[in-house]
């Protein structure tokens, strides 16, 4: 979506349910240790308190415009009222509390000196809630709900038996639920639209590793297999970004987004938020992932238990343009609302792929061959690491930014997406063109995508190839020349 549209699209009603928890973040200097035990002594000059765990989802779908209901159980305690006292203090989200005198609150207390957390002390006591309380909140706020989070930090809010019996309501209202999950045992969220585990959590789920992208989609794959009524999953993996795998579709893998890593604390928090606001507005899940990584980036770049806002989201985007040599270079989740804008205004849609390294003349030919099919050519770029799967670890020559700035200045070329998949899929059946254009050293049943187009009466096009040009040939002909 479009930086003008973004205030008024995530605006949805989002039911938050989940452990609510009182988080202080206890800020000082550390120069010594102490002389009682080998431990830093840390010499206190601030204290914040806020909501934290489902508290702080729902800061986040206040803060990104929408609003949220937030359900949980909290103490009869002091931690108690100065939840509530937050709660007041942050516009854009209702509470349907229940207090349990048999229970604290559950607090996390953060100690922090020169940027980093020396120390975390909780405060809990975790046993199961009663459910009925919680189901009778859920009857009473359903109705004004476009979507419904989990959030479960394993403090004893959603058993198995809430949650089975929560999960059968909301999908018989027809409502979204997505859950970020704490269990390995995945089955008990079954029938939710998005699970968003973390990538050690997908590890302990799946059995298996998830170091590279390809593990990662396998565990994502088995994930999905053990929850046959769940549509998604979304693995986030910190510095390595986050991966989608949709029933029926490639994974998606999007890199980190970060400028500088602050503090993590809450960062999954605001992906939930994010995407799920995305899903109640009506985006599908790709640009509902895109949005919530751009918004990932920005929570790990803030201290505390990150909120992320409207405004810092259009920053954020505002940045990422500025940065890009030309405004023709956009994430998918803005293309989509370009392209609808052309369609609207009458334009055929054409789109082309390639990882365009060291771009010749026989590039410049088959993307004017292209351009001359369509209104508007988008050109898929491969990303640097979709080029190192394919090609190697020497490849590409030059860097996505690089390659995409080429293409970008290019007179043929109207807008340049980049993708982390091995192949343009993903878009293809994102953006949905009117002609697909590949050059002639492919046959039609080999072009990605070419029988997707044609069943919705699109077209495919075999640009001529201008002989003697490739990158792997003028790759070869450097080598030559400095052996």
């Amino acid at each position: 979506m479009l930086i003008q549209d973004l205030a008024r699209r995530l605006n949805g009603c989002v039911l938050v349910i989940g452990d609510v928890m009182l988080d202080t973040f206890v800020y000082g200097d550390c120069s010594r240790i102490s002389p009682e035990a080998p431990i830093p002594v840390i010499c206190v000059r601030d204290e914040k308190v806020m909501l934290g765990g489902a508290g702080n989802v729902a800061r986040n779908i206040a803060g990104l415009g929408g609003k949220a209901i937030l359900i949980g159980v909290i103490g009869a305690d002091a931690a108690g009222g100065k939840l509530h006292e937050r709660i007041a203090a942050e516009p854009g989200i209702e509470v349907d509390l229940i207090v349990d005198p048999t229970r604290p609150t559950t607090q996390k207390t953060r100690y922090v000196a020169a940027g980093q957390q020396m120390l975390r002390a909780d405060f809990e006591h975790v046993t199961a809630c009663d459910e009925e309380p919680l189901l009778a909140a859920l009857d009473r706020q359903l109705a004004k709900a476009d979507a419904v989070i989990f959030s479960d930090y394993a403090k004893g809010v959603l058993t198995p038996a809430f949650l089975q019996t929560a999960i059968e309501r909301i999908r018989a209202r027809g409502i979204p639920i997505v859950i970020d999950p704490k269990s390995s045992d995945l089955t008990r969220y079954n029938g939710v639209t998005l699970l968003t585990p973390n990538v050690s959590e997908a590890i302990a789920a799946a059995g298996m590793a998830c170091g590279d992208d390809d593990e990662v989609a396998a565990a994502g794959t088995r994930i999905l297999d053990t929850v046959p009524d769940t549509q998604a999953v979304l693995i986030t993996r910190s510095a390595k970004g986050m991966t989608l795998i949709e029933r029926g579709h490639e994974p998606h893998h999007l890199q980190a987004l970060a400028r500088e890593v602050f503090d993590v604390s809450g960062a999954g928090d605001t992906v939930i938020a994010s995407v799920t606001l995305a899903i109640a507005a009506g985006v599908d899940l790709p640009q509902a992932t895109e949005l919530s990584n751009l918004t990932a980036g920005i929570a790990v770049g803030k201290p505390g238990t990150a909120v992320v806002t409207v405004d810092d989201l259009q920053h954020e985007i505002r940045y990422r343009g500025e940065r890009s040599a030309d405004r023709k270079i956009m994430p998918l989740f803005e293309a989509v609302e370009l392209v609808k804008r052309w369609r609207q205004d009458g334009e055929r849609i054409g789109f082309t792929n390639g990882c365009f390294d060291l771009i010749h003349p026989g590039h410049v030919s088959q993307l004017a061959q292209a351009r001359a099919q369509c209104g508007r050519l988008i050109v898929g770029l491969n990303a640097d690491r979709s080029i190192q799967r394919l090609k190697g670890p020497d490849r590409p020559i030059q860097s996505e930014m690089a390659r995409s700035i080429v293409l970008a200045a290019l007179e043929s070329v109207d807008l340049v997406i980049l993708f982390e998949e091995d192949t343009p899929l993903n878009l293809i059946e994102t953006l949905r063109p009117d002609v697909l254009i590949k050059g002639k050293d492919y046959r039609i049943d080999q072009v990605v995508g070419a029988d997707i187009v044609t069943d919705y009466g699109g077209e495919v096009f075999l640009a001529d190839i201008i002989e003697g040009h490739s990158t792997t040939n003028i790759i070869s002909r450097l080598l030559t020349k400095v052996a």
